[in-house]
């Protein structure tokens, strides 16, 4: 039942990395709304598989759906004790020439809405030990290339939340934190060989699993670590520095 598992929202859980995140949580006994935006039956196949789990539908373009969102959650959630924002589109536009309609989508999807959405959870969702934000970024904080620019933007405007927010929205038993994976799924029209490359490009030369993000989710929704932290999941990947995306440069590879 609802009201004897902590619950978490996971938006973007019906499919990929979300999904994976919503399975751990669902593996280790928590109750999970599962958001998506256009995967009904993806969102709604996972549900049934978990031991308590809803669905919910809303377009994270539109910010004050997604507040709306929460604050719904928020009132008849007992125990709302996490906030994954998983979610996030993933354009390409180039450097030398921002596209404004991506660069638009990109900043309201990927940033302005999940911190709309975290502000808004600690203003009003009620946890029984403390309340946990994990926002969604991406290595290429720390290891930028001049490719997918507007994600990028993105994704270091998000970053920059985490510490403020733990700063000045969260009580003392909150955490907010950033979790940052490398490359991990298939992305665009990548082909199967290419990604077996593109996944090894990293300091451990390995593959980061799904999973081991979702682990990570799961461990930072314990609340062990000081507020405001990011943490990294990309066997090394931020500690390199890489001129291109994995996608091009293992397509460049993969080609000689």
């Amino acid at each position: 039942m609802i009201d004897t598992r902590p619950a978490v929202l996971v938006t973007g859980g019906a499919k990929r990395l979300g999904a994976a995140i919503a399975r751990a949580f669902g593996a280790a006994d928590w109750h999970v709304v599962l958001h998506y935006g256009s995967s009904r039956a993806e969102a709604e196949a996972l549900a049934s598989d978990l031991p308590s789990a809803e669905t919910m539908q809303c377009d994270l373009a539109d910010g004050s759906a997604a507040v709306a969102m929460i604050a719904e959650l928020a009132d008849r959630l007992p125990d709302w004790r996490a906030l994954v924002n998983c979610a996030a589109i993933f354009e390409p536009d180039d450097v030398t020439g921002l596209d404004p309609a991506t660069n638009a989508r990109s900043m309201q999807i990927n940033a302005t809405t999940p911190a709309r959405m975290a502000q808004a959870y600690l203003a009003k969702a009620r946890a029984k030990s403390g309340r946990r934000v994990v926002q969604l970024t991406d290595q290429k904080i720390a290891n930028p290339n001049p490719d997918f620019f507007s994600y990028t933007m993105s994704k270091h405007a998000l970053a920059s939340t985490v510490p403020m927010l733990a700063m000045g929205a969260a009580t003392m038993a909150d955490r907010v934190y950033a979790l940052a994976p490398g490359a991990i799924l298939a992305s665009h029209d990548q082909r199967e060989e290419e990604t077996e490359v593109s996944h090894r490009m990293n300091l451990l030369h390995r593959q980061t699993r799904p999973e081991e993000v979702a682990q990570a989710a799961l461990f930072l929704a314990q609340g062990h670590l000081a507020s405001g932290q990011m943490l990294y999941c990309d066997s090394g990947q931020h500690l390199l520095s890489q001129p291109r995306d994995v996608i091009y440069l293992a397509r460049e590879e993969h080609r000689t």
